[in-house]
């Protein structure tokens, strides 16, 4: 298990909603999240000295911030174990895009650790673990597509269709932060239910602000419509995304791509591939 890589899917949000603020100032949302084939691969190398370090550095990220350290180290610390490993990541999700990656990253990290450690804790306990590194870990730890709700912790499983999906970077960093701080967000949109997402109610209400205070994500999602579907934010951004019935119209699109950005094809996934591939592994008694 040692020398597997293991996937660190990305994820869409298809739908989101700012429907109230609590008194603590955290937002409350609804959100859909649903997983993409596409995912960063991570490797680990079990060690006996304690030590926990990533091998293969990420530009712009140092290791006190890298999450899948943070991740492993949060772990040695809730289970008491004595063992260490190195951490090798292959990155393919283009960060600061609203992807998800660190958090993914952090995901595989604690699911896998879990096991590789011998440690046994709960999924619950993972998930606990993980919220204090980043929202959108527990959701991969869940590792099903669902509907979300409160602050983005309460998880409802979910099938939407497993569309190809055109995903576009345009080039721009957007701050999650300064769109839940700014003014102009809207914090009062009527709550739905799921029925009412089946039915076709895709909405961001994050989307009109961002579109306003970044250009490039206004001008990807233009370009999108004009492609035959529906341009999407996902999350706050400042990626972009649109569906297709069949993967050849979704790459015939991404040829067309405008110079500036960037841009995959992947399939939606209501299963996690990482959970997928742990049951490979079910009834296998884990290393070191």
């Amino acid at each position: 298990m040692e020398k597997t890589a293991w996937p660190a899917p990305a994820k869409l949000n298809l739908m989101l909603r700012v429907i109230g603020r609590r008194d603590d100032g955290y937002h409350q949302l609804q959100t859909v999240f649903q997983f993409l084939e596409q995912s960063d691969f991570l490797r680990f190398r079990l060690r006996r000295d304690g030590l926990i370090r990533c091998v293969t550095p990420i530009p712009g990220v140092d290791e006190e911030h890298n999450l899948a350290t943070l991740a492993a180290r949060a772990l040695r610390e809730a289970s008491g174990t004595g063992l260490g490993v190195d951490i090798e990541i292959e990155k393919q999700l283009p960060m600061g895009g609203g992807l998800g990656g660190g958090s993914s990253n952090a995901a595989t990290t604690l699911v896998v650790l879990n096991r590789l450690w011998d440690t046994r804790l709960p999924r619950e306990k993972l998930a606990e673990i993980g919220r204090k590194l980043g929202a959108d870990v527990p959701i991969f730890i869940y590792g099903r597509a669902a509907w979300a709700e409160g602050i983005g912790e309460c998880f409802t499983p979910i099938s939407p269709p497993s569309a190809w999906y055109l995903v576009v970077r345009p080039p721009c960093h957007v701050s999650t932060a300064e769109i839940f701080s700014h003014p102009a967000l809207t914090r009062n949109a009527k709550p739905l239910k799921i029925r009412d997402f089946l039915a076709g109610e895709w909405e961001n209400t994050c989307e009109p602000l961002v579109r306003r205070l970044y250009p490039d994500v206004d001008r990807a999602i233009r370009w999108l419509n004009s492609q035959q579907t529906k341009g999407r934010l996902t999350g706050t951004g400042s990626c972009v995304f649109g569906s297709f019935a069949t993967r050849e119209h979704a790459v015939k699109a991404l040829a067309e791509l405008p110079d500036g950005m960037e841009g995959f094809v992947s399939r939606g996934l209501n299963h996690s591939p990482l959970q997928q591939q742990l049951q490979q592994f079910d009834g296998v008694s884990p290393s070191g």
